[in-house]
């Protein structure tokens, strides 16, 4: 598969008429934020950022559409791409020199960069859409996301979910952890980053698996970052804690202010011409870029009991909590089986609807329809109580230090076994050509 950096995206966009570009002077305080939000679902560069020289960037991932075009490929084989890569990772190439390092600074001033404000509940400005790189001494190399507030000229505070590994890594070590954040990213590598792999994986070797990912060692930290970032901080997580938040998540609802780690950065080296490339929290970008590389672990816990077709995380459970999944039904049990499965594969699942093969995961009418006329909610539901959850779901029952807790519900939407299934199928009337019926 050929290689398509975000500068490369960008060029690809602009020769198809798939970008706006913004050449007015903009705000990074809610104004750039506020034009994404008009224009969700299409990718938008800001030219003239006011007070910057950094060109911003959004939206570029805020389709099915869009991330299939960013690796050359269509839509429909994204989550065939994703299991195959999760399942056949590639260890990726260290090189000595890269396009990250063209450029660098020493004296360090994070104002510098063009990070946005997003909404006047923010508790400041933020970066959510770096990546984050540390090295744990036991299980090596993990890179994942975390959001990240400015507090000072040289330090960010960031949310670190609690018991996952940037966390464990921090917690087991006395001193500080090197980290290094890379801004500007292929969606192979921000994919490979949000998608739950074993603690002792490597999602660069993912991302090399989805399209060819190099790597370069930092200046400053021995940790290795791809050669096509557009800007890199490198630096330490102290533990030094200070209040992050609120900010608004995936959910489109405020997340409350937390004690979290401070990092000090230390280095920033950049491209010549540098794009800061921003995802608006709660929007399309963001819930795509998080949720769909869950979808691969899903399916391929379902395929372990029932053959499974397609699995969508939906954009009205935040992308995150919600999710179809299509199978193809041989046994009375499959469906249920399925649902048990589909928790097991993304615990932070809060609702599943299991489909059959001739349902559209995509619309969410068809989806209705196969529960109005396949689902008898006495006989076809699972519920699971007070199960481990999200701390996005603002429902949930949050204590600090204790991972959340939510009740979960499994529907089974699929034709009942031992019926005829021709009762159950939407009849459709035949296409016809409304020409030869009305007259000029």
């Amino acid at each position: 598969m050929i290689s398509m950096n975000l500068r490369h995206f960008i060029q690809d966009l602009e020769a198809k008429n798939n970008l706006i570009r913004i050449k007015k002077q903009v705000s990074a305080t809610y104004e750039i934020a506020n034009i994404l939000a008009k224009f969700d679902g299409t990718p938008v560069i800001f030219d003239n950022v006011k007070d910057h020289n950094t060109k911003v960037i959004g939206n570029l991932f805020s389709s099915r559409d869009l991330i299939a075009q960013a690796l050359n490929t269509k839509k429909e084989n994204l989550l065939k791409i994703m299991s195959n890569s999760i399942n056949n990772p590639i260890t990726p190439k260290t090189v000595k020199t890269a396009p990250c390092q063209e450029i660098i600074e020493k004296n360090v001033d994070l104002n510098t960069l063009p990070i946005l404000k997003y909404l006047p509940s923010d508790g400041g400005k933020y970066i959510p859409s770096a990546i984050i790189i540390i090295k744990d001494n036991k299980l090596g190399r993990n890179v994942c996301f975390h959001r990240l507030m400015l507090i000072g000229k040289d330090k960010l505070v960031a949310r670190i979910v609690e018991n996952r590994g940037t966390h464990n890594a921090l917690k087991k070590s006395k001193e500080s952890l090197e980290v290094a954040i890379c801004i500007g990213n292929s969606a192979a590598t921000l994919l490979a980053a949000a998608t739950s792999i074993n603690p002792k994986d490597d999602e660069f070797a993912l991302a090399n698996a989805i399209e060819k990912t190099d790597l370069v060692k930092c200046k400053t930290v021995n940790l290795e970052v791809p050669c096509d970032s557009e800007i890199i901080l490198e630096g330490t997580i102290t533990h030094e804690l200070a209040d992050e938040g609120p900010f608004m998540d995936l959910t489109e609802t405020i997340d409350h202010i937390r004690k979290q780690p401070v990092i000090k950065i230390n280095c920033i080296t950049k491209r010549k011409d540098a794009i800061y490339h921003t995802i608006l929290p709660g929007l399309s970008e963001h819930k795509n870029l998080m949720g769909m590389p869950r979808e691969p672990t899903i399916f391929d816990e379902v395929n372990k009991v029932v053959k499974c077709n397609n699995v969508l995380l939906t954009n009205g459970g935040g992308g995150w909590l919600h999710a179809i999944i299509q199978i193809e039904k041989k046994n009375k049990n499959d469906g249920k089986k399925a649902i048990k499965a589909a928790f097991e594969g993304h615990k932070s699942l809060k609702k599943c609807t299991i489909v059959d093969s001739d349902i559209n995961i995509y619309n969410p009418e068809s989806v209705e329809w196969a529960q109005a006329t396949r689902y008898q909610a006495g006989k076809d539901t699972i519920i699971l109580l007070n199960q481990p959850s999200s701390s996005l779901d603002p429902s949930a029952t949050h204590k600090t230090g204790e991972k959340s807790k939510t009740d979960k519900i499994g529907i089974d939407a699929t034709i009942p076994f031992n019926k005829d299934k021709n009762e159950f199928k939407k009849q459709n009337y035949k296409k016809i050509n409304p020409q030869n019926y009305i007259q000029g």
